[in-house]
């Protein structure tokens, strides 16, 4: 197929696992022996315990590679000794699908289904979210995690409300369940804040956040890093064009000054769209014509397996 006219989804799985870099390179070669997929980024942390895996292919390519990668998860990963600060309900917690060229949302919703379909044939409980869900209150994984791994364990097979849309009702003994779905694109963008109080990252996330009057599109905690001398809010942002992210910075910021802590850095956790750069570039350089941003040269992405 001519180069721009590939179908291309992007995915970006995440894992209980961010200890153990043995182990992560045996789920990432899953992914990096699929033929037609690319890694575009491996993050990992000790602190959240966790890994995110960014990469992009054609959709046939994609869902192998994730269902490859999840099957090697699960048998590396044994929950009943994960201990993290990020929420989870799994050693494959979220197995995202994302358009990103010549792909409909309604096809990546086809393909988290068949993701689905497929690990509930290997025990593993399946929570669809976000364009994928069922039911309206799952279109917000926070409202699937509710409880974490450790609550949801007892709840799914007691509470009608917490059945998984596929699989048994019931953990998988080691690997618990998991969430996937199609959505749109998703920035992890961490801020770091020159202080070892945890207390106060969380007071400033609770202000961002969307569910206590922060900003739209927001989710936002607080978190201790043991082996930094700085705590963080961990951000969220799922529509960067309705919320950007020179906005979020600059609540943070202000937020923060409050109590007389300021802003030392930030994280990004997997890649940063094009767009949500520019947007940003606007606002700072107050630029008159903005437009001239967007040179169509930056813009075209082309994908060779």
């Amino acid at each position: 197929m001519e180069k721009g006219k590939k179908k291309i989804v992007e995915s970006i799985p995440n894992y209980s696992e961010g200890q153990n870099s043995e182990k992560i390179d045996l789920i990432v070669s899953e992914i990096k022996n699929t033929p037609n997929t690319r890694i575009v980024d491996v993050e990992y942390d000790s602190d959240y315990n966790r890994a995110v895996i960014t990469f992009v292919g054609t959709p046939e390519a994609v869902l192998k590679a994730n269902i490859d990668a999840a099957k090697k998860a699960i048998e590396l990963i044994d929950m009943n000794a994960h201990k993290g600060q990020h929420p989870r309900i799994g050693a494959v917690d979220v197995v995202p699908f994302v358009p990103a060229q010549n792909v409909t949302m309604e096809e990546c919703i086809e393909l988290s289904v068949k993701f689905a379909e497929t690990m509930a044939k290997e025990g593993i409980p399946v929570y669809l979210y976000e364009e994928s869900a069922r039911k309206m209150e799952r279109k917000n994984i926070d409202n699937i995690r509710k409880g974490e791994y450790e609550k949801l364990k007892d709840a799914i097979k007691t509470d009608p409300e917490r059945q998984p849309d596929f699989g048994p009702s019931e953990f998988h003994p080691t690997a618990g369940a998991l969430v996937t779905g199609a959505r749109n694109p998703l920035i992890s963008f961490n801020i770091n804040l020159d202080t070892k109080d945890v207390a106060i990252a969380r007071k400033v996330a609770k202000c961002i956040h969307l569910h206590s009057g922060g900003l739209v599109n927001i989710k936002a905690m607080g978190t201790e890093l043991a082996n930094r001398d700085y705590v963080q809010v961990g951000i969220s942002n799922i529509n960067y064009r309705k919320t950007p992210l020179y906005r979020q910075m600059e609540l943070v910021k202000i937020e923060a000054a409050r109590y007389g802590v300021s802003i030392i850095g930030s994280e990004l956790v997997g890649v940063l769209p094009l767009g949500a750069v520019l947007n940003s570039l606007e606002y700072y350089l107050q630029l008159d014509k903005p437009d001239k941003l967007e040179e169509k040269h930056l813009l075209e992405y082309y994908f060779d397996f």
